[in-house]
């Protein structure tokens, strides 16, 4: 089946700003979402993280800074200008890879860029987020998290994995 006729198969259940919920061939549920951008800014030996809480899973993260590409925005330009919203922050990026999130269920793809010379950038933060910056090292987070001491996402392992030179 191509995709474009299983698409027309779907029916859709929720629509939403940022993801619909559909039935494929009344047998899949479909989460379409946004794809998103998460950014690696490392400085000294230390990797900038953002703590916040996460009301989907009910508790704080420690993850990256990262958010969904707006419409008509190319997955660069939203990784520039979430650095700058969530760090006041700006340099040279570069695209390590792209993937999806959790394909078994939703066609998000993230799009993991880091950043390097960094530099002071102006952005305007989102309303409705509560966010605490840190710095710390990555082998440590890595550490806590496989400890199930923190609580983070794929696209921050995912990057400090590449960060570290850790393969599967």
């Amino acid at each position: 089946m191509s995709i474009l006729n299983a698409v027309e198969k779907r029916r859709y259940l929720y629509r939403g700003r940022i993801l619909n919920l559909a039935l494929e061939s009344e047998h899949f549920e479909i989460v379409e979402h946004k794809d998103a951008v998460a950014v690696l800014a490392a400085k000294e030996g230390k990797v900038l993280f953002v703590r916040q809480y996460r009301p989907a899973v009910g508790t704080e993260t420690l993850e990256i800074p990262a958010g969904l590409i707006e419409e008509g925005e190319r997955p660069e330009e939203a990784a520039v200008r979430e650095l700058a919203e969530e760090a006041g922050l700006g340099g040279r990026f570069v695209q390590l890879s792209q993937f999806y999130l959790s394909p078994g269920f939703s066609d998000e793809k993230l799009h993991l860029f880091q950043v390097d010379k960094l530099h002071q950038a102006f952005g305007v933060p989102d309303n409705d987020e509560d966010l605490q910056l840190e710095w710390l090292e990555p082998g440590n987070v890595l550490h806590l998290a496989g400890q199930d001491r923190l609580q983070t996402s794929a696209p921050t392992v995912a990057a400090l994995f590449h960060l570290l030179g850790v393969s599967s």
